[in-house]
């Protein structure tokens, strides 16, 4: 499963770059709204950041057909060719994915809730479909249970679209994706880090180097021995 960082403040995606095995960025509009800046500004950033080849999801602003589908050419020709267009899972996105991936665009199908709107997504050409787990978990339905169903209507129908799951308020909700082989989770920033933080594990490692401090002297550690 990729993990990706759902976020676009530089800052945090340099710290999560530096510490973790992250395969690219995911941004929407509300993301980019919280940045503050003009969003090509930070997008062009994290482009170079993140280097020419590395996954970056872009999503359109137009709610039309035509609209999205000139909002796609200026995202890829701003941003590269390995940036994945962000489209709607609705009847004008259809239409714009349809095109999109006959001009070879990457596109990733996103505001996803229902099994069937990720299908009609895949069958559209779209590289990735993103149901929305916490959000569908606050409609009442198991978001989780919703990207399984995905995947497995991917895998039985032989469709190449993956997963791209998103929208997660813990741990466990990746953890069950993971295990399940889903293509990927785009996670925000303090969940990524909520993936290790655990007392127990800090505590461990606290008590490993007191015992060998209290062995061979405080500050000591296996490349300043004597």
């Amino acid at each position: 499963m990729k993990l990706i960082i759902d976020d676009a403040h530089i800052d945090l995606i340099k710290h999560i770059y530096e510490f973790y095995p992250v395969d690219g960025i995911t941004t929407n509009p509300s993301i980019l709204a919280k940045v503050g800046k003009s969003p090509y500004d930070v997008l062009t950033e994290i482009r170079s950041f993140i280097g020419e080849k590395a996954e970056l999801h872009v999503q359109v602003i137009a709610k039309d057909a035509k609209g999205m589908i000139e909002d796609a050419h200026c995202i890829v020709e701003k941003l590269g060719k390995a940036t994945y267009v962000k489209i709607p899972s609705v009847p004008e996105g259809f239409k714009a994915m349809k095109a999109l991936t006959k001009e070879g665009i990457l596109v990733t199908a996103t505001a996803i809730y229902t099994p069937m709107q990720g299908f009609l997504a895949a069958k559209c050409g779209a590289s990735y479909s993103a149901p929305y787990v916490n959000r569908i978990d606050n409609m009442g339905y198991n978001g989780v249970q919703v990207a399984k169903s995905l995947h497995d209507i991917f895998k039985s129908n032989g469709l190449k679209t993956e997963v791209l799951a998103a929208s997660f308020k813990n741990s466990q909700q990746i953890l069950e994706l993971c295990q399940y082989g889903i293509g990927a989770a785009t996670v925000a920033p303090d969940v990524i880090e909520g993936l290790v933080k655990n007392q127990a594990i800090t505590s461990a490692v606290d008590d490993f180097v007191k015992d060998f401090e209290g062995l061979v002297g405080k500050g000591k550690t296996m490349s300043n021995l004597q």
